[in-house]
């Protein structure tokens, strides 16, 4: 990228930049102030495969309940899981513990100021560590989001699709990253994918680089960047048991750390398996009832959950799980898939 096409932007940037609850706006950084690692990190991850309308509520929420790294990592990790319910991509709220304790116990509570430094630490990959090493450090990291593979992809006409043109827009990426203002070119890029160059009816008219952009100039900045086709999803099929006691309490158990939801609560069930369903598994013996059902997607595959019910009398032991009384389901580590279950199973009861 050119000088003046780097300085196109961060002109703009300086104009448009977007308001966000992490963020030192660029009037500010003139002024002095510099980003907090902390809320950068904790931006970046919660911003992975999220839209920022969703991460708001959820950034302001934990940086109120833990301002600093230090106490993020004193915190239980099933409050972290907990406050993370309904984020999805659990593994992100695991890593961010172990993160944070990391950078505690290691790093004497300072985040590493390199991107090579910073991909050391748990669940920091090639993208966060450029973006803090940018953002915070004003390291000319490489930083490669999809709004600005998009903008990049645009820019010079890169026809080969994705996941394909990764490597290739990456390269693009590294020679063109300004070694003046690294961090705000980065997020003015971010910005232009966000608000302007948009994946659908881009805004060529907005754009502070139009005219340099080969897509526009060649009529196909809306077919870019191209992408292979996935394939289809397959579906899977559950059924969950909603064990609900006289008292209230529910029946809940904890996920294995490793794989899907790891470590979250779930209502005790079945494995998940594909075209059949799985014969039953009640947790304990009851008169069960169906309930219906819940469709849930996830990054590989759909699944539609049976959801059954029985009601007990107070007291009742269950060889596998906890009894969570209604007062503390709220606090629950419970992933959308499971309150989408609670919902069903309970219909017109308030408990969540």
């Amino acid at each position: 990228m050119t000088v003046s096409v780097a300085s196109a932007i961060l002109c703009w940037y300086d104009a448009h930049a977007r308001s966000l609850p992490w963020r030192i706006g660029p009037a500010a950084r003139r002024a002095g102030v510099r980003p907090d690692p902390y809320r950068v990190w904790l931006s970046e991850i919660m911003l992975q495969q999220t839209t920022v309308a969703t991460v708001k509520a959820y950034f302001e929420r934990f940086t109120a309940r833990w301002p600093t790294v230090e106490a993020l990592a004193s915190a239980p990790r099933d409050d972290v899981l907990a406050e993370w319910a309904g984020l999805g991509y659990y593994a992100r709220a695991r890593n961010l513990h172990a993160c944070a304790q990391a950078i505690v116990r290691d790093h004497g509570g300072s985040f590493p100021r390199t991107e090579a430094e910073l991909r050391t630490l748990p669940g920091v990959g090639l993208y966060t560590a450029a973006a803090i090493a940018s953002i915070v450090f004003d390291e000319a990291a490489t930083v490669v989001d999809g709004n600005i593979e998009r903008v990049l992809a645009r820019l010079h006409a890169v026809e080969l699709p994705l996941p394909g043109a990764k490597k290739h827009l990456y390269a693009l990426a590294a020679a063109e990253t300004p070694q003046r203002r690294p961090g705000d070119y980065a997020q003015a890029v971010m910005d232009i994918g966000a608000t302007i160059c948009t994946p659908r009816n881009p805004s060529c008219d907005l754009c502070p680089i139009a005219a340099p952009c080969r897509a526009r100039a060649e009529g196909i900045a809306a077919t870019l960047p191209r992408k292979t086709p996935k394939k289809a999803k397959p579906t899977r099929h559950g059924i969950c048991y909603l064990a609900r006691r006289a008292d209230g309490a529910i029946l809940l158990t904890i996920r294995p750390d490793t794989g899907l939801l790891g470590g979250m609560a779930e209502l005790p069930g079945t494995d998940w398996t594909e075209d059949t369903a799985p014969p039953p598994a009640p947790p304990l013996a009851a008169g069960w009832r169906a309930m219906g059902h819940v469709r849930h997607t996830f990054t590989h595959f759909h699944l539609i959950l049976a959801v059954m019910r029985a009601d007990l009398p107070s007291g009742t032991c269950a060889e596998r799980g906890r009894w969570t009384s209604a007062a503390a389901m709220g606090e629950a580590a419970l992933p959308t898939l499971m309150r989408k279950a609670l919902r069903c199973g309970l219909g017109p009861e308030k408990l969540i």
